[in-house]
């Protein structure tokens, strides 16, 4: 019996036992379809958020407040530091717009400095009888806000100085803002009033299309002025400082004079700790990523877990075929079978078996994965390394599973063997 043999006689077993074939791909095709899943949504929003982040003002940095991490006694303003005597805590102090204005008038490095702060989320906005959804974000930046955090108009202006001085009510629309107001029309957006609310805003500039998803909404924004945006009810009470630097060579440089002088505007003497923090634009993107790498290792382990109880599914069924074939194996030995030649069939068995639940599973996963990346406005990427991983796993999981079961059936006595009822 050659090897084609052994192979042809394994797929007509397999084909003429539909029902146990069926339960043990299905098995096979679960656990693979889940870690494919998985790899597929987690690659795909690894792409998305490298991509929307790239965009985001690569030499870029931000001064923001900083939290306390001492002790706090009770009502007291006293914060216990290990090694150092009690000093006045100034932690979670945030930054007013007097400081952040102070800072861009003192700082001298050559690069632009922008202050800006959070408006309120999730807001509606209007335009004669059309409205978006109710998850617009209104950010308050100056005429240096734009390059900060990366974005470009594709129509109107800037802000002039005298505007972010003054707090008019104008404002600059991102692409989603847009698409629901004026796209459908095809209006021109620029001189147009809008409502946030009952206040209205004159729209003198539409941003550049950065691209969206369930968690970043990029292009659902209205800009205005800091001191405009001041004025809205639910804004944040401290001040964002960013500095965009021309060369990325030059921003351990850029941070380092931006940290002198701001401890100086805020009066931080020689021995006091920074109570501010000071963070590239690539940060918020690393600690994205790093968590979905973390997500990305448990669900490899679920699914290896998984692969695991089905290789252990597809052994009990190999050793109930043994059995159940045991006259076959006795025949097939009488008429001058070898053990190799039943090792070969029952291995050729468990091996097309997994790898059927592998071929099920896989498009199962990418279906499903494309499907989820499509929901999350997540570009699409195909995990080939996972696919063709997934495939090699499944033929070495079937390869173990069957062969006890194969050295089981290749030492049967064939006299017992054709005895057995």
């Amino acid at each position: 019996m050659t090897v084609t043999d052994s192979f042809s006689l394994a797929y007509r077993t397999i084909k003429s036992n539909r029902v146990r074939t069926f339960i043990t791909v299905t098995i096979i095709a679960l656990g693979i379809a889940a870690l494919i899943f998985i790899i597929t949504v987690i690659e795909s929003m690894n792409s998305t958020l490298r991509e929307n982040f790239s965009t985001m003002g690569a030499n870029a940095f931000n001064i923001r407040f900083k939290e306390s991490r001492g002790v706090q006694l009770g009502n007291s303003d006293v914060t216990v530091t290990k090694g150092r005597k009690p000093q006045k805590a100034t932690f979670n102090k945030a930054i007013t717009q007097v400081e952040a204005e102070d800072f861009k008038a003192a700082y001298t490095f050559p690069a632009p400095a922008s202050l800006y702060l959070r408006g309120p989320g999730g807001v509606t906005a209007y335009y004669q009888n059309k409205k978006t959804n109710p998850q617009i974000t209104i950010w308050g930046g100056d005429e240096n806000y734009l390059p900060v955090v990366g974005y470009t108009l594709s129509q109107g202006r800037n802000f002039s100085r005298m505007e972010v001085e003054s707090g008019n009510n104008v404002c600059l629309i991102g692409n989603g803002v847009y698409s629901k107001l004026f796209a459908e029309m095809a209006e021109n957006p620029i001189d147009k009033i809008i409502r946030i609310g009952n206040v209205p805003y004159r729209v003198i500039g539409l941003l550049k299309s950065k691209g969206s998803s369930s968690f970043l909404r990029q292009d659902d924004v209205i800009i205005t002025t800091y001191r405009n945006a001041r004025k809205l009810k639910g804004s944040a009470n401290t001040f964002f400082i960013g500095v965009n630097v021309t060369e990325l060579s030059k921003i351990d440089n850029a941070i380092s004079e931006a940290e002198k002088t701001f401890r100086a505007v805020r009066r931080l003497s020689p021995i006091d700790d920074n109570n501010f923090a000071i963070e590239k634009s690539d940060k918020l993107a690393e600690t994205f990523i790093s968590a979905l790498g973390n997500i990305q290792g448990s669900a490899s382990a679920i699914g290896l877990v998984t692969l695991i109880g089905a290789a252990i599914g597809l052994m009990n069924i190999m050793l109930v075929a043994v059995s159940e074939r045991t006259r076959e194996i006795g025949l097939i030995k009488a008429i001058g079978g070898k053990r190799s030649h039943i090792r070969q069939q029952f291995l050729f068995e468990s091996i097309l078996i997994s790898i059927f639940g592998a071929v099920v599973g896989i498009i199962l996963g990418v279906s499903l994965g494309f499907a989820a990346a499509t929901i999350l406005h997540a570009g699409f990427v195909m995990p080939w390394a996972w696919v063709a991983g997934g495939i090699a796993i499944c033929a070495v999981v079937g390869l173990f599973a069957g062969l006890y079961p194969a050295i089981k059936a290749a030492k049967l006595n064939p006299i017992n063997a054709l005895g057995y009822e």
